[in-house]
């Protein structure tokens, strides 16, 4: 956290090819400590599904979008 802000900051290898920070909403930081966790793309949805009240439609939208989104900054490592 920083002022107030979620953020996540490229490290090591990730910051060979990124160099900056992305600024995470409630959900994005939701789902970036539930990645810390441990939990998978079907359990991070469900938290956020039993945390928001979305739908499950919805809850694992937004979780598969947002995995995409930190991989492709390089953020997450394919396994």
């Amino acid at each position: 956290q920083v002022a107030g802000q979620h953020m996540v900051i490229a490290t090591g290898e990730a910051s060979k090819g990124f160099h900056g920070m992305i600024k995470l909403n409630e959900t994005g930081k939701e789902i970036f400590l539930a990645l810390q966790e441990g939990l998978d793309e079907e359990g991070i949805a469900k938290r956020l599904q039993d945390n928001y009240e979305v739908e499950e439609a919805q809850a694992k939208e937004d979780t598969k979008k947002f995995l995409a989104q930190m991989k492709d900054a390089g953020f997450l490592a394919d396994e």
